[in-house]
């Protein structure tokens, strides 16, 4: 960053709605947030010899600057979603030792106090006074100025949620330079591109989009909310070239380009992550947007980026050349090619654990190998994904994938986003069900048929349900146990 600040100082950094810094402000900015941070952990009653410093603001510009003024600290930084409900706020912010506190949220304050939680608060108001007041002559050293690897670590992020409550890990520099690796040669970062990443900064997807724009010299365009990609000209507006978003965003986005062909027209790379994208959805997206090639990664935040999937059946993965991978079953012994089981990996972006405040799950082995418990098949260089642990289901003794039942329903006229979710069943153990979102939905039939057309019959869904809206992550994703227990408590799903 500092070196793009020296040579091409009025080359845009970051862009929020109104709103920029060119990369000489930032890095200004940057050294600023970073003294003035340095000076408050001085000032803490307990030293630590790496503090956590958390970010939990409402707007993704402002959180933008936090981070890269943190980065270039000497701190842990981590970003606690401002859309997460306050208790679960509360819980990460405790259980992560969180010393010092970036927040503008209401009543989040007071509440931690309630608590008991005796950190550091800063008003996120006070952004740019605390920028100035801290400004010194000189540079910082920073992740996204230096390939030289640096093995502290200096993120703290979460996983997703879409599963359970989330886990807290730590990234160091060089992990994050391995991804960065990957996005300059498989995934169209580079230098002068421009790339919108909407949404909170808190989904990892988004602040990794930030990282890998500014260590390559890009302009980063964030957004407070994940649709203000279709429900706004920003795209047209700000020439953006280059999209990461979740999957999940890609119909309403679809649509928007089939009312507007105009306001995406300038859109060349859509690059996704966080689930496999099913043939249907990447025929639609390219034939409303011809000029845009659609990459979709796999990986996860704790492994880093896998392999990606470029056409045709986004459930098969082409590993990246760096990533070593073998299935195991699940007594830990190598499965033989083709065989259903649980992935492991090893790279230079793997993280080996997790905090054990906040889980007391796995996450690597002895021996470096490491699993977010996706399950899938190997067969050489590719991976055929199948889902996550618990979303590979038994059902009469047969094993259902669930997020093979969902591609099936992609496509269907009248019918949008859905989640397949295991109930119980008192002879079969679990029965597959379908939970749709909206009102103006096909019979149940005509989804039977469908299904029974699209799926082997022990896939097909045995329960039908509609809710208004399905639970989401802040980035997006559809969190399928919330979804589970919106159906068992009887209430906001209605049976079809």
């Amino acid at each position: 960053m500092h070196r793009v600040a020296t040579v091409d100082p009025d080359r845009v950094a970051i862009v929020g709605d109104g709103a920029h810094l060119t990369y000489a402000e930032l890095a200004q900015d940057a050294r600023g947030i970073a003294a003035f941070i340095d000076g408050c952990v001085r000032a803490l009653p307990v030293s630590t010899d790496l503090p956590v410093v958390g970010i939990c603001v409402r707007s993704a510009f402002v959180t933008a600057r936090l981070v890269v003024g943190l980065e270039a600290g000497s701190t842990i930084l981590t970003v606690v979603d401002p859309q997460w409900p306050q208790a679960l706020q509360i819980q990460m912010i405790r259980n992560t030792r969180t010393q010092i506190l970036l927040t503008d949220v209401p009543g989040l304050p007071d509440a931690l106090r309630a608590a008991g939680w005796g950190g550091t608060i800063i008003p996120a108001s006070d952004l740019d006074h605390l920028a100035s007041a801290g400004s010194t002559p000189g540079e910082g050293a920073s992740m996204m100025d230096s390939a030289k690897d640096d093995d502290a670590p200096f993120l703290m992020l979460f996983s997703s949620g879409t599963t359970g409550t989330p886990k807290a890990f730590l990234k160091t520099r060089a992990q994050y330079l391995a991804n960065v690796a990957v996005s300059r040669e498989f995934l169209g970062a580079h230098p002068g591109v421009a790339t919108f990443a909407p949404g909170p900064l808190s989904y990892s997807l988004t602040l990794y989009a930030l990282f890998e724009g500014l260590a390559t010299g890009g302009r980063v365009h964030v957004a407070d909310r994940l649709d203000e990609l279709w429900l706004t000209g920003r795209a047209r507006e700000e020439n953006v070239t280059r999209l990461v978003t979740v999957p999940s965003a890609l119909h309403a986005l679809a649509d928007a380009a089939h009312r507007s062909p105009a306001r995406f027209e300038g859109l060349r790379l859509i690059i996704t992550g966080g689930a496999a994208l099913s043939s249907a959805t990447r025929a639609r997206v390219t034939n409303e947007m011809p000029q845009a090639r659609l990459v979709s990664y796999y990986g996860a935040g704790e492994l880093g980026f896998i392999g990606d999937s470029r056409d045709g059946d986004g459930t098969r993965i082409q590993l990246y050349p760096r990533v070593e991978a073998l299935v195991r079953d699940d007594a830990g012994h190598a499965l033989e090619p083709g065989e259903l089981g649980t992935l492991w990996v090893r790279s230079g972006s793997c993280t080996t654990q997790y905090l054990p405040h906040t889980t007391d799950a796995e996450l690597s082995d002895a021996e470096g190998w490491a699993t977010v418990h996706d399950q899938g098949s190997l067969d050489g260089r590719m991976f055929v994904f199948a889902g996550r642990r618990g979303e590979v289901v038994a059902t009469g003794g047969h094993k259902v994938a669930l997020a093979e039942v969902e591609r099936a329903f992609d496509g269907m006229p009248g019918v949008g986003v859905v989640c397949a979710i295991a109930l119980p069943h008192p002879s079969l153990g679990s029965v597959v069900g379908l939970v749709l979102e909206g009102d103006d939905l096909p019979s149940k039939r005509v989804l039977r048929e469908w299904a029974a057309s699209q799926l082997p019959s022990a896939s097909v869904p045995r329960r039908w349900h509609a809710v208004p809206s399905l639970p989401r992550t802040g980035g997006g994703k559809v969190r399928r146990g919330a979804t589970v227990q919106l159906v068992l408590s009887g209430t906001g799903a209605t049976r079809l």
